[in-house]
């Protein structure tokens, strides 16, 4: 796969307001781990290999545990994950696949559960940034780092 252009080369002030939205992002509460588990799941979703590279990374390098990375496809059936994780990974996956059932009350209510307003507002825009990113990974066939894994290959 090539990629087909850089975004962040190409126009660095489209770019500019999704990187903004990142930085007020890691200034709310949400807990870093959360953040990232929602990343990596909306990115397992989408299919986005840039993504899924970065945000694993990220969260390895961040504390999160081998085997929550490992289990994060199937974390309904896995106790490794917190009933407030667990609300920030089912609305997750609503939004991210918006287009199969909107967005029920059922799951909002479970995410009212455990977050406050403002938290809310911040999971949402979460699972709204990393789409973005994905679609624009996706797009323009942004390339993950491969160099270690093709040499280990």
């Amino acid at each position: 796969m090539s990629q087909r252009l850089d975004q962040y080369s190409t126009a660095p002030e489209l770019i500019k307001p999704l990187l903004e939205m990142e930085k007020a992002l890691d200034g709310t509460e949400l807990e870093f781990s959360l953040k990232e588990l929602i990343k990596l799941r909306a990115s397992q979703i989408n299919g986005c290999a840039y993504c899924i590279h970065m945000h694993t990374n990220d969260a390895r390098a961040g504390g999160v545990s081998e085997d929550r990375l490992h289990l994060l496809n199937a974390w309904r059936e896995s106790s490794l994950y917190s009933d407030r994780e667990r609300a920030a990974l089912a609305w997750t996956e609503t939004l991210t696949r918006v287009e199969t059932q909107g967005a029920p009350d059922a799951h909002y209510k479970t995410l009212t559960e455990h977050f406050t307003p403002h938290e809310q507002v911040a999971v949402t825009l979460a699972i709204t940034a990393i789409n973005s990113w994905n679609r624009l990974a996706i797009a323009f066939s942004t390339p993950h780092p491969a160099a270690q894994e093709a040499n280990a290959a």
